[in-house]
């Protein structure tokens, strides 16, 4: 099923942003919690962990995250407390950035918040996902822009306006449909390329939905510089090149993709130092980084 939302873009906020950090008490973390891997980030000491997102209450596993949602807020902060918590510096309270499905709404951002009280944050900020995959990309950001993020359990196609979210859609399918394609029929190529079929015809039919629904130019002049391609997805050269045969438009794979969306997080790091919310204050009205 395949889920849209249009947004109005809102005016940038007027913020003056420190350098990360001027304080050498300050904490920062970046978290990108996805459904297959949770990878994070601490100021300083760069990326710190890649691991499956899995914890285990007792003599299972369990996971926490399924199809880009949270399912299980006590299971993600026992994950989160058993593999971060020794590694942030002691006596500290952490400034916490989390990457959020563009789609996955207030339910996602608030079980994300919550999960997060753990490790005693000084504040917790989210931002959608897309935007950190064009920071990660180095992306010009004063244009419309492309984002397509195929993860493990779900690949959203993401419209980027002055940095924020214009349009965007959604569907349950990622790479873990593959394997789980292959393993079934044995490892054969027929099922493999089956289920490659099907994520890139979704995806084309995302891109198609937002372009005849588009009263502007804004999705077709995105298209026609390129989208950005970014997650798991983005390393498999069959979805690629179907991808490619299906949008007829160029593709921009961002570098190492499978991490883009954490590596954006920890840029946001150095602009969230200085963000109202990060000093326990509400900003006037919504910013362009941060919900």
């Amino acid at each position: 099923m395949t889920v849209r939302r249009r947004f109005r873009p809102g005016s940038p906020a007027g913020h003056r942003h420190r350098p990360w950090p001027l304080c050498r008490h300050c904490c920062g973390l970046a978290l990108d919690l996805g459904s297959a891997r949770t990878r994070a980030w601490i100021a300083g000491r760069g990326m710190v962990l890649d691991v499956p997102t899995i914890t285990f209450p007792g003599a299972g596993a369990v996971y926490p995250v399924q199809r880009g949602a949270i399912v299980d807020v006590p299971g993600t902060a026992r994950m989160l407390d058993r593999l971060l918590s020794h590694r942030l510096p002691r006596l500290t309270r952490p400034l916490v950035v989390v990457t959020a499905p563009v789609l996955g709404g207030p339910a996602y951002r608030e079980r994300a918040r919550a999960a997060v009280e753990v490790l005693r944050p000084r504040a917790v900020l989210t931002v959608p996902t897309a935007r950190a995959i064009a920071l990660a990309a180095g992306a010009d950001l004063s244009l419309p822009l492309l984002v397509v993020d195929i993860g493990a359990h779900l690949t959203e196609v993401v419209l980027l306006v002055d940095g924020l979210v214009f349009d965007a859609r959604r569907t349950a399918l990622g790479t873990t449909d593959l394997a789980d394609a292959t393993d079934l029929a044995g490892t054969t190529d027929l099922a493999d390329a089956d289920a490659t079929a099907e994520i890139s015809e979704a995806i084309s039919i995302m891109i198609t939905s937002m372009l005849r629904q588009d009263r502007t130019s804004l999705t077709a002049e995105a298209l026609s510089r390129g989208a950005l391609l970014a997650g798991g997805g983005a390393l498999r050269p069959d979805l690629t090149h179907r991808l490619v045969g299906g949008t007829h438009a160029p593709l921009r794979t961002v570098p190492t993709p499978h991490t883009a969306a954490i590596r954006g997080a920890a840029k946001m790091l150095r602009a969230a130092h200085g963000h109202p919310s990060a000093r326990g204050t509400s900003p006037p009205g919504p910013g362009p980084l941060f919900r």
